[in-house]
């Protein structure tokens, strides 16, 4: 910014700021109010200056003065009552004795009166001897007046505004300055909205630009610098807070810009510099324009000039018009020649009229738009020498009738063949010869509709008047993803799906943002934005909406006013967090739980005291309830009797009135019925009637039970009792062979002596080592063996999956898999593996004892077994009393395979298809048929050995017919497949089973403590303390008889 081009020797506070820079354009307050009425403009580059070592010619009248204290708005360009000749002479070009100038020096008491203003004082300027005594607290007396003073201008009584006191620096001096009551710490002037200003990085005060700069300079002048170290030191110090400083004022300024034009160039502030626009210096651009002739006459401008907009006059080619052109508008200069003026022109344009000129026959007239002549007439196209075909070109004019033409006026002969000349639309000519043009088209061609999915047939030349439309609507995507297009027929659609083609084959490619012009989605996308409060309002788009444009102009506080938020924010800014403590007490009157300021909606903490209150209901008085529950419950059902007078109230604690049946009408309530019915003994299901008797015209719907005879077999029927039936007739259930078997047990018990209410059944169907590893963790066991039952027990589950275990659980799963007969197998590596179990052929059903009861009933056995071993030692059990439970081949054939074993005894082995065979070879060559059952609760050691002593007939017939073996005989044998007890060699078939047990209960009645410690033949168990019942029977009577013949177990 160019400074005044006064002295520089003067302060910030004298001498015109702008002046001369604004070429006298502009004065009042610092160059910019309005001229005095009677003078010349204030503030102009003419001032004097205010050291006396430069002057200039004093303004013809004198400025108005103002109020004293009033201080001009742009500063020291105005003179006052206390500021004479600051800015001009005073009046008749003297200045008032005893005033000051406040450029650094006194002037001097006197000065020569009429001196003019232009010229230079000679006086140099001294001290004052009439200056009064300065006293410090003390007001200054001002100096003797001057008599010839102007007459004062009228007072303008300004509003004084307040200083402002906003929470911040930063609005203060906003504030401030826009209420002009903010004062420069050099000049004490004010720093209006208008002043270039200067502003410390540190404190933040305020300053006019140019007095930053004098004071920066001022500084940078000081002589005799005290120490080296100082002359190095380029700082200088705030005039606010004496702070050092390095940046220097002037190098706010912005760079050297050029005009457009390049002919001017210009400073100015950082500010004030428009780097995107430039700017233009007014003066004409006077560069050479397109046309070659004539030079630009606009002012300076950006860009390129454009075109020639001087109008020339100009000439036609043909030279028929002469008219006033743009410039611009000329074409490429042609020479023509004037027939009319029979001379030689330039002619720049076409006046778009057809030529007409006479050939050189006389006849014919050019019909070609306006062009450059030649001076004589052009040779006639029709005359005989130049055309020698016909007009379609394929015969020569000596083949047709009519040869030799002697004139241009005689017609031209046409031939009989097609004319086939190409048309614009590429199509051959079908027309016979002929002259002239060949006119439209006659093709009939499919011409597609706009979206190319249909096509109709069209004549050639109509096709591009009215294209065909089909009706499909293209439901492409738009550019948004949003919409879809509705266009009919749209002529994008076949691009749209070579797009999503595209896209859909490179599904891992960034998404193409080439969209057609046709599917550009112009909508206004309308979603509501994050604030809540406003829609997005631009062209629909794809992704989140941009953050909401608008602002909040109003103050942002909290719920209590402590913490705020200065505008402007955001729109949908919340309120802000409050460090503060929350003023509401809460309504009880207890001490309010130290919390942050929150909003209403949000609610205080509930109050943590403790107190009494009674119940809703009114029944007990509750202790130690929360303060703040509104309702405290005991829990107990109401109890009082409903309008029915049947019921009671089932609700637990609650408001008197609020029975169940509070909003029911008349004597009813919504509980059931429940009295018992007249024609059953099942009770009334139906809602509650009042005191009305039941309705039982309806079949009952309850459930009962029918038995077969014997009382066995149930099962439950609907009852169907009602009053037009009350006797319903139900289905007959009849015995089946569980009943039978059941009585056949009751029988054979009775004559065995065994009380089937006393009698325990201490068989264990857990293999040894399932116990033992349930006993290591029963807790995790018990809820596999839960498991088990529930997928045993369910006729949909058919596998189940465990997840990852370790080793020692996967074997307790496998051994108990094995003992429900499941299938079981681990799957996956370590430490993934996991256990399998599903249903297979052999699964019937789950054991009826848990593991924990068999453990129990294991450690019974073994406490009375070692018992008994510790009474008394009794001689070894013979090893007659083991069970058979085996075949055994002797001197079997030779190369027999175990394969052919099992092959040639399967027939006769089925007959027992509860027993399963394991063949195999021992080493004395012997062939052992070890029979086992899948559950030993379904068959006892001895059912064993009777089965096989059933199918050893059948099975020796076998094996002697075939050759397999020797001989076949029974034998038992232990875990570790060792024989222990073969099969005596002298005792024959059929002897033993149940033959035995008959002849054991008829023999006579052993002594008590034989009775007590002798085992039970072909039981397999030992039954400790048990005493048979005396039967009386008739002497002679076998007790078989009392069995009807049923001997079967």
């Amino acid at each position: 910014m160019p400074e005044s081009q006064g002295n520089p020797s003067q302060t910030p506070s004298q001498g015109s700021s702008r002046g001369r820079s604004n070429h006298g354009r502009r004065g009042g307050r610092n160059g910019r109010g309005p001229r005095p009425k009677n003078g010349p403009s204030e503030g102009s580059g003419d001032a004097p200056a205010l050291n006396g070592t430069s002057g200039s010619a004093a303004p013809t009248q004198q400025n108005p003065a103002r109020e004293p204290n009033q201080r001009s708005r742009g500063g020291r360009n105005r003179s006052s009552k206390h500021q004479i000749g600051v800015s001009g002479s005073a009046p008749n070009g003297a200045r008032p004795a005893g005033r000051r100038a406040f450029g650094g020096h006194l002037t001097s008491a006197t000065e020569e009166n009429g001196e003019s203003s232009n010229a230079v004082s000679s006086s140099p300027a001294s001290l004052s001897a009439d200056a009064p005594e300065f006293v410090p607290g003390q007001p200054v007396v001002s100096r003797s007046k001057v008599a010839n003073f102007a007459p004062s201008r009228p007072k303008q009584n300004r509003p004084k505004l307040p200083k402002s006191t906003a929470a911040d620096l930063a609005t203060r001096i906003h504030e401030d300055i826009s209420n002009a009551n903010y004062e420069c710490t050099v000049c004490t002037d004010e720093v209006l909205r208008t002043s270039h200003v200067w502003s410390c990085t540190l404190c933040w005060t305020v300053v006019h630009m140019k007095c930053a700069k004098k004071w920066h300079s001022n500084q940078m002048k000081k002589e005799e610098p005290q120490s080296a170290q100082m002359q190095n030191d380029s700082s200088w110090r705030c005039p606010a807070c004496n702070s050092k400083l390095s940046d220097d004022p002037g190098t706010l300024m912005g760079p050297e810009q050029s005009c457009f034009c390049g002919k001017n160039s210009s400073r100015k502030l950082c500010r004030e510099t428009d780097y995107e626009n430039g700017w233009s210096c007014q003066d004409i651009c006077g560069d050479l324009l397109p046309c070659g002739e004539h030079m630009c006459e606009m002012p300076c401008h950006s860009g390129l000039c454009g075109e020639c907009p001087v109008r020339v006059d100009a000439t036609c080619f043909c030279g028929r018009v002469s008219k006033e052109i743009p410039c611009s508008q000329r074409d490429d200069a042609q020479e023509s020649y004037s027939v009319s003026k029979e001379q030689w022109f330039e002619g720049t344009f076409s006046c778009q009229t057809t030529c007409q000129r006479k050939y050189d026959c006389g006849q014919h007239e050019c019909s070609q738009i306006c062009h450059a002549q030649d001076e004589n007439p052009a040779h006639c196209p029709f005359a005989p020498d130049v055309v020698s075909h016909c007009p379609c070109g394929k015969t020569s004019l000596s083949e047709l009738p009519g040869y030799p033409r002697t004139s241009c006026e005689e017609t031209i002969p046409h031939c009989d063949k097609i004319c086939e000349k190409k048309l614009p639309c590429g199509h051959l000519c079908k027309s016979k010869c002929h002259a002239g043009g060949c006119g439209s088209c006659l093709v009939e061609v499919d011409v597609s509709c706009r979206c190319g999915r249909t096509s109709e047939p069209r004549i050639c030349h109509e096709r591009e008047e009215s294209r065909p439309t089909c009706a499909r609507t293209c439901g492409a995507n738009m550019s948004c993803g949003r919409h879809k297009c509705t266009e009919i027929c749209c002529t994008g659609e076949k691009r749209a799906t070579e797009r999503q083609a595209a896209r859909r084959r490179n599904r891992n490619a960034a998404p193409d943002t080439a969209v057609e012009a046709e599917h550009i989605c112009i909508r206004t996308c309308g979603r509501a934005l994050k604030c809540g409060s406003h829609n997005c309002q631009q062209i629909c788009h794809r992704g989140p909406c941009a953050s909401c444009p608008e602002a909040i102009f109003t103050e942002i506080s909290c719920d209590c006013g402590r913490t705020v938020l200065q505008p402007p924010q955001p729109c949908g800014t919340v309120a802000p967090e409050c460090r503060f403590n929350c003023l509401r007490r809460p309504e009880c009157g207890h001490p309010p739980v130290e919390h942050h300021c929150h909003p209403e909606e949000a609610g205080c903490p509930k109050c943590p005291f403790l107190v009494e209150k009674w119940c809703a209901c009114g029944k007990e008085k509750l202790h130690s309830q929360p303060c703040h529950l509104q309702e405290a419950r005991c829990g107990k059902p109401c109890g009082k009797k409903l309008k029915c007078g049947l019921h009671f109230c089932k609700k637990l604690c609650h408001r008197p009135g609020d029975c169940e049946d509070a909003a029911l009408e008349g004597g009813e309530c919504g509980q059931t019925c429940g009295k018992v019915k007249m024609f059953c003994e099942h009770r009334c299901q139906n809602s509650c009637h009042g005191q009305t008797p039941c309705n039982e015209t309806s079949a009952c719907s309850g459930r009962t039970e029918i038995a077969c005879p014997c009382g066995i077999r149930k099962q439950e029927v609907r009852c169907l009792a009602s009053s037009s039936n009350p006797e319903p007739t139900r289905p007959e259930l009849k015995c089946d062979d569980e009943c039978l078997r059941q009585e056949r047990n009751r029988r054979l018990a009775a004559a065995l002596n065994i009380d089937p209410a006393t009698h325990t059944n201490d068989h264990v169907p857990y293999s040894d080592e399932t116990l033992a590893l349930f006993k290591e963790t029963p807790t995790w066991c018990e809820t596999q063996e839960r498991e088990f039952r529930v997928f045993s027990q369910s006729p949909t589950e058919i596998r189940i999956r465990y997840k990852p275990m370790p080793s020692h659980q996967r074997r307790f799963l496998h051994v108990l898999a094995e003992d429900y007969g499941l299938e079981s197998r681990s799957e996956d590596n370590e430490p993934f593996r996991y256990v399998l179990v599903y249903k297979g052929p052999r699964f019937v059903s789950a054991p009826s004892k848990t593991i924990a009861q068999c453990v129990k009933i294991r450690a019974t056995q073994e406490a009375a077994t070692a018992a008994l071993a510790a009474a008394a030692v009794r001689p070894p059990v013979p090893n007659e009393t083991e069970p058979l439970n085996a075949f055994l081949l002797t001197s079997p054939r030779f190369g027999l395979t175990t394969d052919e074993v099992g092959v040639a005894l399967a027939a006769d082995l089925s007959q027992q298809p509860s027993l399963h065979f394991k063949i195999e070879y021992l080493p004395s060559d012997e062939v052992l048929m070890r029979a086992t059952v899948q559950y030993s609760s379904f068959m006892s050691a001895a059912g064993i050995e009777t089965a096989l002593r059933a199918l050893k007939k059948a099975v020796a017939d076998r094996v002697r017919s075939q050759e397999i073996a020797g001989n076949v005989f029974l034998c038992h044998v232990d875990a570790s497949d060792a024989i222990t007890r073969r099969e005596d060699f002298g005792r024959q078939d059929g002897v033993g089973g149940w033959s035995a047990v008959a002849g054991r209960a008829a023999a006579k009645k052993e002594s008590a403590v034989a009775a007590e410690t002798s085992p039970v033949k072909g039981s397999g168990r030992r039954l400790l303390g048990l005493r048979k019942k005396r039967v009386e029977q008739p002497s002679g009577q076998p007790w078989a008889s009392q069995l009807d013949g049923d001997v079967e177990c």
